[in-house]
């Protein structure tokens, strides 16, 4: 594999049961989806696994949905998880490679270092035919202090002068029919559109069968987007969960996301912000 934030379903089968490396199931759905990752993760999930709710695990006063919490919050979170420190972090969700990547993203926004993602997800390694458990996750709490990067979040200013200056690219995870302003926001209340100076990557090009496209391919499709993998990079989609596919993507061109907009269209397309229809503006 090329992307090092990957490990394999054997990697993960063989590990099954050392007590510092625990699966986390972060499995979290769009509304249309009409799927429920807790109760799912009840049914079955990967033995040792816990649950990650991404939707839990966030500020709640902002309004916006599952926006990064405090590391106070956080950290007290995770530590009720069972997760202390020096584990090593499996993320996987049961679409394949959907929400896994936002959890991976927060962990590693908190300091976690050794945080990976299974490559192929739940369906994969249902698939295989390999051992699943069901009930409630059974980790004794522990003690979990965070390391919070606040290089990795940006808001809304940050986006805003960061395109004036051109700091950096803003690169759009939503369907082009969203980025268009072609087809309707999932979330009731927003505009139609893009923030102005942003480019399309829809994050659904960059999964194939549940797994991240190969090295080459996501290579190609970045150029074709227009965008400049050598040059910072900043990801965003409608609130801030696929936009951490596309941040996972460019790891594997050899490159870093410069931040990522935790708001996203939720925060941007409430109000008050400029926004454009059409394709994006190159050149």
């Amino acid at each position: 594999m090329s992307n090092p934030n990957l490990v394999s379903t054997e990697w993960l089968a063989e590990r099954l049961g050392e007590p510092g490396v625990i699966p986390v199931d972060g499995s979290w759905y769009l509304p249309d989806a009409r799927r429920d990752g807790e109760a799912e993760f009840l049914q079955r999930h990967i033995p040792g696994a816990v649950f990650f709710d991404i939707n839990a695990v966030a500020d709640t006063s902002t309004g916006l949905p599952h926006m990064l919490p405090s590391p106070e919050v956080f950290a007290e979170a995770v530590g009720a998880l069972g997760i202390g420190h020096g584990a090593t972090l499996v993320a996987y969700d049961g679409a394949g490679l959907f929400s896994a990547p936002r959890v991976w993203w927060t962990f590693r926004a908190m300091g976690v270092e050794k945080v990976f993602i299974l490559d192929g997800g739940f369906p994969k390694w249902l698939a295989e035919g390999r051992p699943v458990e069901s009930g409630a996750a059974s980790r004794a709490p522990t003690e979990f202090r965070a390391r919070f990067d606040p290089s990795a979040v940006k808001d809304a200013d940050a986006i805003a002068a960061g395109i004036v200056s051109s700091a950096f690219q803003v690169v759009d995870a939503r369907p082009a029919p969203r980025f268009r302003g072609e087809a309707p926001e999932p979330r009731p209340g927003l505009a139609c559109g893009h923030i102005p100076g942003s480019v399309n990557l829809a994050s659904s090009g960059l999964v194939k069968e549940g797994r991240l496209a190969e090295t080459e391919e996501l290579r190609r499709m970045f150029e074709a987007a227009g965008i400049d993998v050598s040059q910072p990079i900043v990801t965003t989609c409608g609130s801030g969960v696929s936009a951490a596919i596309v941040a996972l993507a460019l790891e594997s061109v050899g490159s870093t996301a410069a931040g990522l907009y935790d708001g996203s269209w939720a925060d941007w397309g409430a109000g008050g912000r400029p926004v454009v229809t059409g394709p994006a503006k190159t050149g």
